[in-house]
């Protein structure tokens, strides 16, 4: 198949999952997805999972990294301090732990193909730990629920997961090396990411600020996107020439723009790349599921399928209920979090790549994380009548959240809307010098500043 036949293949299967998607209210990424298992070699064998179209995929995960770097911010963490660094790093750091001992236990039992030592069991658990992102951030935000008690809960363990994948870009190419030279390779691949990281942000924010605000000067919205193009790929070719990921070079790009005033119109100039580039990246990863494994070895696959997902649900609700949540917020939390993530499909694909996973147990696990993430929506969609059925008092709870978000919004008076760019920056900090309070949306481009207040 020539090369632009293949192209529109890919394209139409795209838009034919998306469309599916859309029209069954679920999130496009499970079309990618399914589109891929369907085009794929062991279903419709219409297109081969061939080594460019997975690098240009890759570049998929390179632009979610950078716009996962351009929504982190200190003041941001500040704030969800508890919830992040809290809530967040407990539920990855012993789903990790929980996740290595079972492998360790069954591996040591079954042998075969469980047969792992503990730095494939350990690369397993970071892709396990995960959850999606992309699919729950999208639902809540459909269903009005960001900040609610448990929506808050929420995106503070997402904040973390996508924070805690960063170490683990580093740490998984670490564990595949030999165990003689493993210690030293961890230390090494470290320390390099210790002192590329602290040389970009040391000095890279001042730097990056004044180059983009030379580009916008220019009054040119192609040149304003080639360097974003050119930042972004560069410092990810930076850090894998450094011997680091691709993925956290984009990271890093995107922590060092999101300390300018051009972090909005940057995050809205880059999406169509993040977007296609990334359902490109999950149709390669569908063309990897076999589902004949479905039928085959459904009973595995089940077990894959709940264990991980009941862990997750059980682990997220006792902590959530210890940190003083009630125990229906804490239900609903563990309920939108206990699917995979499509950082879990990066982190294991890393996995494979680097000899730490058997082929043959590569599809069983992607089968449980796919059906993991389409079992998702519908979870989300009957939390309440399952919370409403284990948890006699929840409704109580609820009352008194929305009578308690009525008595806020009545009581707003008094605050600036601020929409615009460039000198609204100046605008919005006068304000704040002031103590009047403001709400900030930006809209226009970056070469035509401009700003209206209401």
């Amino acid at each position: 198949m020539s090369s632009l036949a293949l192209t529109l293949l890919y394209l139409l299967a795209a838009v034919l999952g998306v469309v599916a998607c859309r029209s069954l209210k679920l999130p496009p990424m499970l079309g990618y997805l399914a589109a891929g298992v369907l085009i794929g070699p062991h279903a419709l064998a219409l297109a081969q999972n061939s080594e460019g179209v997975r690098h240009l995929g890759e570049f998929g995960v390179v632009f979610l990294m950078f716009a996962i770097g351009l929504e982190f911010s200190l003041p941001k963490l500040r704030a969800m301090r508890r919830q992040v660094f809290g809530l967040g790093l407990m539920q990855v750091v012993l789903s990790m732990l929980v996740v290595t001992l079972l492998a360790l236990a069954l591996s040591h039992a079954v042998g075969g193909v469980w047969e792992m030592g503990w730095q494939s069991a350990l690369a397993l658990s970071g892709a396990l730990a995960m959850s999606s992102t992309a699919i729950v951030v999208k639902l809540m935000a459909e269903r009005a629920e960001l900040e609610s008690e448990h929506g808050r809960r929420v995106m503070g363990i997402l904040l973390f997961q996508d924070l805690a994948v960063v170490p683990l870009l580093v740490l998984i190419p670490a564990l595949g090396s030999s165990p003689d030279h493993l210690l030293t390779a961890l230390g090494l691949a470290l320390l390099k990411a210790a002192v590329l990281v602290g040389l970009l942000l040391t000095g890279g924010q001042r730097l990056m600020r004044w180059w983009l605000t030379l580009v916008a000067r220019r009054k040119s919205d192609e040149l304003f996107m080639l360097n974003l193009l050119l930042i972004t790929l560069g410092l990810a070719w930076l850090t894998e020439l450094a011997g680091l990921s691709l993925a956290l070079g984009a990271f890093i790009a995107g922590v060092l723009v999101s300390e300018t005033e051009y972090r909005h119109q940057v995050g809205t100039d880059i999406r169509p790349f993040h977007d296609v580039l990334l359902g490109l990246f999950f149709i390669t990863i569908g063309m990897m599921l076999d589902w004949h494994i479905l039928v085959d070895r459904w009973a595995l696959v089940l077990v894959l399928l709940a264990v991980p997902l009941v862990l997750k649900l059980v682990l997220i609700l006792l902590l959530a209920r210890g940190m003083g949540a009630t125990t229906g917020v804490a239900l609903r939390t563990g309920l939108y979090l206990a699917q995979a993530g499509e950082f879990g499909f990066v982190l294991l694909s890393l996995t494979l790549d680097n000899g730490l996973v058997q082929p043959a147990l590569m599809n069983p696990i992607l089968a449980a994380m796919v059906l993991s993430m389409l079992a998702t929506p519908f979870l989300i969609m009957y939390s309440n009548r399952i919370v409403m059925k284990l948890v006699a008092s929840d409704w109580l709870q609820q009352s008194l959240q929305m009578t308690s978000i009525a008595r806020k919004s009545i009581n707003t008076s008094k605050h600036v809307i601020i929409c615009g760019f460039g000198r609204c920056e100046n605008l919005a900090r006068m304000l704040e010098r002031e103590g009047i309070p403001t709400w900030r949306s930006t809209w226009t481009r970056p070469r035509a500043p401009s700003c209206r207040g209401g």
